[in-house]
C-alpha cells in the first residue's frame, strides 16, 4: 500500500509542474480600451505600410503588424456604414476577420475606411494613435491573379518555378503548374485572352521532355511543338503574336544588378488558332531590326510593340560591342482581323528623342491608356534599377507630332515592371524591388478616369509579417476574370506525353538560332 502510494504520488509531481507551468504563463485576453485614452500626435507604425491608398471593394483582408512598443494592441476599422470591426492582439498582429471585412468593404464603396490603433503600456494606460484612412473604390478588382513564382536563386540546379493562381478576395492560392511535375523545367509566358481565364497560352521547358506551349481553352489542353515567347492574344481569340528571341544571359563583375541579357536577334511570329499554323508578316520580322514585346490594343486594331536597329551580324559574341547603347522604339501597326491586312510600322515614342529603351508595353482593355517601362538601355527593364513606369494616353490629340506620355506617380528608386490591367481599366498590378533592391514582390494600384495612379497596395497575405522571411519572386502578373479550369497534373501529364499538335511553319521564316544554353537556358532566366 505504501508503494502504491509512492508511485501515485511521484506521477502527480510532473502532472502539477505542467497546470502550474501553464498557470503562471497564462494571461487573460486583453480587453478593448474604454473610456479616455492618451492620444499620440501621429499614426501608429505598421507593416505593411497600408495607409493613404486607394483599395479594391473586394480585396482580401489588409492585415499587419503594429509596430510599436506595449503590452496588448487594439485596431478599431470602420466606415460611415455598417458595424466596425475591432481586433485585440498581445503580439501587436491584427488579423482581420474576413466575413466583417468583405461586409465593411462593400457598404462603403467610394467612401473612406478608417483604422484607429490603440496601445497598451506596461503601465497599463492605452494609447491611441491617429486615424491611418484608406479609401475604397466603387470598382472591384478582378478576382483572379496569375503569376509566376520561383527561388530567387531559381538558376540553380533542380530549383522549382510555378504559375500560381491567387483568389484575391480571399487568401486562397493554388498551383497552375509546377515544374516540378517535369523534372523542374521551365515555366512561363502566361498568356490570357481579354482577361478571360479559359484561354490560356503557357510555355514550357524541359531537358528531357523538350519544349513546348501548352495551349488550355474550355477546360481541354493542346500540346502545341513550338516553344512561343512572350505572346498577347488578338482580342478575338482567332490568333495570337509571340517574340522569338534570341537572349542569352551574362553577368557583370560589379554591380547591384550582376545579371543581364542582351536581345541578340529577335522577330515577331504569327499563331492562328484554326489549323494551329504560324505565319509571317514581313513588317513583324525585318532582318535588321530587332523586334519584341507584343501587345494588342483593347479593340484590336492595331499591334504595338518594340524595337531597336540590330547593329551586330549573326555570330557575334556576347555581350556584343555597345549592347549598352541599344534602344528601343514603341511602333504600332494596324491590323484588320476581317481581311488579315497590315498597315505599316509607324513610330509612336522614339527611343532617339528621349534617350532611353522602352520595353513592356501594355493597353488598357478600354483602348484609353497604355503603359511601359523606360531605362536606360537593352531589352529587360526588371533587372534595370532605373526601370520606371510610364503612362500614355492613346485618346489624346498629339503634341508635336507624338502621344503624351508621363511618368506614373508610384514609381520608386527601385526596379518597376511587369504590368497587367484589370479587365474594367481601373486597377494595375506590378512588379517592384522596391521592399528589398533584389526580390521582385507584387503591387495593386488604382487608376482612375484621369490616369492617376494611387499609391500601391503590396498584395496581402494571411500572415503581415509573410514577406519578411520570403525568398521567392513574383513576377508576370496577369489579372483575370476566372481561374483557368485545366490546372496542376492535367497540364504536366499534357505535355510529359510525346508527340502533340505539329505547328506549320512556313519555309521562309526566319527564326533566330539559339546560342547553346546556360544549364537553366537561356530562355529560362530571362523572365525574372
Amino acid at each position: 500500500m505504501y508503494k502504491r502510494s509512492t508511485v501515485r504520488l511521484l506521477l502527480l509531481i510532473p502532472a502539477l509542474g505542467v497546470v502550474l507551468g501553464i498557470l503562471m504563463l497564462w494571461r487573460p485576453a486583453p480587453r478593448a480600451p474604454s473610456g479616455d485614452c492618451e492620444p499620440v500626435g501621429r499614426p501608429a507604425r505598421i507593416r505593411p505600410g497600408y495607409a493613404a491608398a486607394v483599395i479594391p471593394p473586394n480585396i482580401a483582408p489588409l492585415n499587419f503588424v503594429v509596430q510599436e512598443p506595449g503590452e496588448a494592441f487594439c485596431a478599431r476599422i470602420s466606415g460611415t456604414q455598417g458595424e466596425p470591426i475591432e481586433v485585440i492582439s498581445r503580439s501587436g498582429v491584427i488579423a482581420i476577420p474576413l466575413r466583417s471585412w468583405r461586409d465593411l468593404l462593400d457598404k462603403n464603396r467610394g467612401q473612406t475606411l478608417r483604422v484607429d490603433v490603440f496601445v497598451k503600456d506596461g503601465s497599463g494606460r492605452w494609447r491611441q494613435f491617429e486615424s491611418i484612412t484608406n479609401l475604397i473604390a466603387a470598382e472591384d478588382i478582378d478576382r483572379s491573379l496569375v503569376y509566376r513564382k520561383m527561388h530567387y536563386t531559381h538558376v540553380r540546379a533542380g530549383s522549382r518555378i510555378e504559375i500560381r493562381h491567387r483568389d484575391l478576395c480571399t487568401f486562397k492560392e493554388s498551383v497552375v503548374l509546377s515544374s516540378a511535375g517535369f523534372e523542374n523545367g521551365c515555366v512561363n509566358c502566361h498568356t490570357f485572352c481579354r482577361n478571360r481565364g479559359d484561354t490560356m497560352l503557357l510555355g514550357v521547358r524541359s531537358e528531357k521532355y523538350g519544349t513546348a506551349t501548352l495551349l488550355a481553352s474550355d477546360g481541354e489542353v493542346r500540346k502545341l511543338d513550338r516553344k512561343f515567347g512572350y505572346a498577347s492574344w488578338h482580342p478575338s481569340g482567332r490568333l495570337a503574336v509571340y517574340a522569338v528571341n534570341e537572349i542569352p544571359m551574362f553577368y557583370h563583375e560589379a554591380r547591384d544588378e550582376a545579371r543581364d541579357t542582351v536581345d541578340m536577334d529577335s522577330m515577331l511570329a504569327i499563331y492562328r488558332r484554326e489549323g494551329h499554323r504560324v505565319a509571317v508578316e514581313p513588317k513583324l520580322a525585318r532582318k535588321e531590326y530587332l523586334e519584341t514585346w507584343p501587345i494588342w490594343s483593347g479593340d484590336g486594331k492595331y499591334l504595338y510593340f518594340c524595337c531597336a536597329p540590330k547593329p551586330w551580324p549573326a555570330g557575334t559574341a556576347v555581350p556584343p560591342p555597345g549592347y549598352d547603347r541599344i534602344r528601343y522604339d514603341l511602333v504600332r501597326i494596324a491590323y484588320d482581323v476581317e481581311t488579315d491586312a497590315w498597315g505599316q510600322v509607324e513610330t509612336v515614342l522614339a527611343a532617339e528623342g528621349i534617350g532611353k529603351s522602352i520595353g513592356m508595353p501594355r493597353v488598357s482593355p478600354d483602348g484609353r491608356w497604355l503603359t511601359f517601362c523606360l531605362f536606360d538601355h537593352g531589352y529587360f527593364p526588371t533587372w534595370k534599377r532605373e526601370s520606371d513606369l510610364y503612362l500614355m494616353d492613346l485618346q489624346a490629340p498629339p503634341r508635336e507630332g507624338q502621344l503624351a506620355y508621363r511618368p506614373l506617380d508610384i514609381n520608386s528608386d527601385q526596379s518597376e515592371s511587369w504590368v497587367t490591367w484589370s479587365s474594367n481599366s481601373r486597377w494595375i498590378v506590378f512588379s517592384s524591388k522596391r521592399l528589398h533592391g533584389v526580390l521582385t514582390r507584387l503591387f495593386i494600384s488604382y487608376v482612375d478616369s484621369n490616369g492617376k495612379a494611387h499609391k500601391p497596395l503590396l498584395l496581402p497575405q494571411e500572415d503581415p509579417d509573410f514577406y519578411e522571411s520570403c525568398l521567392w519572386v513574383f513576377n508576370t502578373p496577369e489579372l483575370v476574370t476566372g481561374a483557368s479550369r485545366a490546372t496542376g497534373e492535367a497540364l504536366a501529364r499534357v505535355f510529359r506525353q510525346p508527340g502533340g499538335t505539329a505547328v506549320s511553319i512556313p519555309a521562309t521564316m526566319a527564326t533566330p538560332v539559339a546560342r547553346p544554353a546556360s544549364p537553366a537556358g537561356s530562355w529560362q532566366v530571362h523572365h525574372e
